[in-house]
C-alpha cells in the first residue's frame, strides 16, 4: 500500500479527499506550505479515523519539491493548488521525476487539454499523469459514458452546476471563475457568436430546488468532449443561488467586457466573504444538470436529462471524487496502472458513474434521470 500526499491538503477540497481515503485504510500525507495547519488537520482526522495512517509535511511547491517527494516518498501526488488557469505543468514534471503519479483537480481548459504534453515523459517512467480529475470532466463524462450508447448520435451537450448559497466555496475556485468574468472566452463546438464570461443567462429548473439562473463558464470539456464523443454542440454553465448575488455578477461582467481594468480575480476574497453576507437568505443546498439532445438508433428524437442534488452542504464533495478514486486505485492495486494506462491524459471516461455514486453513497446525495 502506497501512500498519498496531498498537495494543499488542508483546503477546501483536500482536507474531504484525505478524509475518504483514510476511511479506506489509504495512508495519507497532509501537505502545504503551512505546517501548522497540516497538523491541526492531521490530527482532527485521527479523532475521526482512529486507526487512520495519517501525517503532515511542510512543502513548497515552488521549492525544492522534486527532493522533497523523493525523500517522503509517495505513491501519489494530488494536487488541488488552484487556480491553475495560468499555471504551468512544473509540479507534474516533479512528480514524474520522482518517480510518482500524479492526478490535479484543475479546471482551467488550458492546463487540462495541455496535459497531454507530458505524456511521453510520463509512458517513459512508466506513470500515470491525470489532469481534470474533478466534476469536469471527471463526472460529466462519467455522464455520458453512461448514456452514449442510447444515442446514434449525441447533437446537443447543455450542463451546469449550481452549488447551494451556504455551501462551502473555496478560494481557488473563485479565483478561476473570476479571472475571465466578462472576458471573450474560447468558441466552444457548435456556439454561434463570441461567448464572454458569465453571460448568456437563462433560467435551469432542477428536481428538489426549482429553477436557478445559469451564465457561461470556461471549462475542460468543451475542447475534451466533442472531441471524445463527436459532439456536436456543447455549452456549460454555471450558477449561484442567490438571484441578486448571480445577476451582480453578470453587472460586473458587462463592465469588464467593456473594457475597464478591472481585474476580480484580485479581490475573490473579499467578493467571498460579501457573499457570505447572504448565506441567511439560500440554502447548502445545489445541483448540477445534464441534458443531451440526439437521435437514437432508429433515427427518432431522443433526449435524456441527468441531476444530481446535493443537500446539507455536501456539494463540495462531488468535485472530490475522481482523485478519490484514482487515487486509490493507483495507491492500491499495481495492477491498476495498466489499468488506467500511463502516460498524460485529461480525466475523461476514467470514472465509472456507478463507482462515482457508490463513492456519495454516504452523503446527502440523490440523482434523477429522465428520457424522452
Amino acid at each position: 500500500m502506497g501512500k498519498v500526499l496531498i498537495l494543499g491538503g488542508y483546503g477546501n477540497f483536500g482536507k474531504r479527499i484525505a478524509e475518504a481515503l483514510i476511511r479506506t485504510d489509504v495512508p495519507v500525507v497532509i501537505a502545504g506550505r503551512d505546517l501548522s495547519k497540516a497538523q491541526a488537520l492531521a490530527a482532527r482526522l485521527k479523532n475521526i479515523v482512529p486507526h487512520a495512517d495519517v501525517a503532515a509535511a511542510l512543502i513548497n511547491i515552488d521549492d525544492g519539491l522534486v527532493e522533497a517527494l523523493k525523500n517522503l516518498p509517495p505513491k501519489v501526488v494530488v494536487n488541488t493548488i488552484g487556480p491553475f488557469q495560468g499555471q504551468d505543468y512544473h509540479v507534474a514534471r516533479a512528480c514524474i521525476a520522482a518517480g510518482v503519479h500524479y492526478i490535479d483537480l484543475a479546471d482551467g481548459r488550458e492546463f487540462v487539454a495541455g496535459i497531454a504534453s507530458l505524456d511521453e515523459e510520463a509512458k517513459a517512467e512508466n506513470l500515470c499523469v491525470i489532469s481534470g480529475a474533478s466534476t469536469v470532466p471527471g463526472l460529466s463524462s462519467a455522464v455520458v459514458e453512461r448514456y452514449r450508447h442510447r444515442f446514434n448520435e449525441i447533437e446537443t451537450m447543455m450542463y451546469g452546476i449550481s452549488p447551494g448559497q451556504k455551501a462551502e466555496r473555496g478560494l481557488a475556485t473563485t479565483k478561476g471563475i473570476l479571472s475571465y468574468v466578462g472576458k471573450k472566452l474560447k468558441p466552444a463546438r457548435g456556439q454561434v457568436g463570441a461567448r464572454y464570461g458569465w453571460q448568456d443567462l437563462y433560467r435551469q429548473t432542477y428536481p428538489e430546488l426549482g429553477g436557478r439562473w445559469m451564465a457561461n463558464c470556461d471549462v475542460p470539456d468543451l475542447d475534451l468532449l466533442p472531441e471524445a464523443y463527436d459532439i456536436k454542440s456543447i455549452r456549460f454553465s454555471a450558477g449561484l443561488e442567490h438571484p441578486l448575488l448571480h445577476l451582480g455578477l453578470w453587472s460586473l461582467s458587462w463592465l469588464v467586457r467593456i473594457g475597464l481594468p478591472i481585474k476580480l480575480e484580485r479581490h475573490a476574497a473579499l467578493m467571498l466573504r460579501m457573499s457570505d453576507l447572504f448565506n441567511g437568505l439560500g440554502t447548502a443546498d445545489g445541483g448540477m444538470h445534464v441534458v443531451l439532445r440526439g437521435t437514437a438508433s432508429d433515427g427518432q428524437p431522443r433526449e435524456v436529462r441527468w441531476f444530481i442534488i446535493a443537500r446539507n452542504g455536501d456539494g463540495p464533495q462531488i468535485p472530490c471524487v475522481p482523485a478519490i478514486i484514482l487515487a486509490r486505485r493507483l495507491a492500491q492495486n499495481d495492477r491498476a496502472v495498466a489499468d488506467i494506462g500511463t502516460g498524460a491524459k485529461a480525466c475523461v471516461g476514467l470514472v465509472n458513474i456507478d463507482d462515482y455514486l457508490t463513492e456519495l453513497s454516504r452523503f446527502d446525495m440523490k440523482t434523477h434521470h429522465f428520457e424522452d
